[in-house]
């Protein structure tokens, strides 16, 4: 049976790489700024627990997936192409598809940075729905938001908003943790966890502008 959270919990499969940051911790707020869960690989750090076991276990936990095939290309000669992100979309299409009737409700969104070059690399998806960013945070924030009220059951706000809505969190969040001692660096270096925490903080106070 999918847990207690799971009608909020949304399962964000995306590359890591300083790169794709930007764009990372976009998504993560539209989602927080909804009130949803966001559930990411790198929430938790613990040796002891195999990286496919945590998977499943974000996998079925979350109604909602995110999952951006945007590193699926190598970019330079010799690199090898990231299965990760497909791989774990392939174990997310099957949880709702054959893990029974409390999975069948799953929603899934795929991002990829170029409209259809997925095609050239997983075939089968042709004729599915991939919303491109163009590796524009701005855009894939509007893609995030677009797709959550689609859903139909969250707030029908415009894309600008959420976007001024993070811009004044980034200058919320810098101000607080530049007080509390931390430098700009620090502040970079934040964990996901950490970051995921001021931004549900900030939408508990209120989405204060200062």
């Amino acid at each position: 049976m999918a847990d207690s959270g799971f009608s909020r919990n949304v399962f964000v499969n995306c590359p890591f790489d300083t790169e794709y940051e930007s764009i990372l911790q976009a998504v993560l707020f539209t989602l927080v700024r909804f009130g949803l869960t966001p559930r990411i690989a790198t929430e938790r750090s613990d040796a002891g627990e195999t990286r496919i076991d945590k998977i499943q276990e974000l996998i079925v936990s979350s109604k909602y997936s995110i999952h951006d095939l945007s590193r699926c290309q190598a970019r330079t000669v010799g690199e090898h192409y990231r299965l990760n992100m497909p791989f774990e979309l392939g174990l997310d299409f099957g949880c709702r598809n054959y893990g029974g009737e409390q999975f069948s409700e799953k929603k899934i969104l795929v991002l990829e940075e170029q409209q259809y070059r997925y095609q050239v690399a997983i075939s089968d998806l042709a004729g599915c729905d991939i919303e491109a960013h163009a590796g524009n945070y701005a855009v894939a924030m509007r893609k995030v938001r677009n797709w959550l009220v689609g859903q139909g059951d969250f707030e029908t706000v415009g894309a600008a908003r959420v976007l001024s809505e993070y811009e004044d969190f980034q200058e919320w969040h810098l101000e607080r943790q530049i007080a509390a001692g931390f430098s700009e660096d620090d502040i970079l270096d934040f964990s996901t966890a950490e970051l995921l925490t001021a931004m549900k903080r900030w939408v508990a106070e209120g989405k204060p502008r200062d």
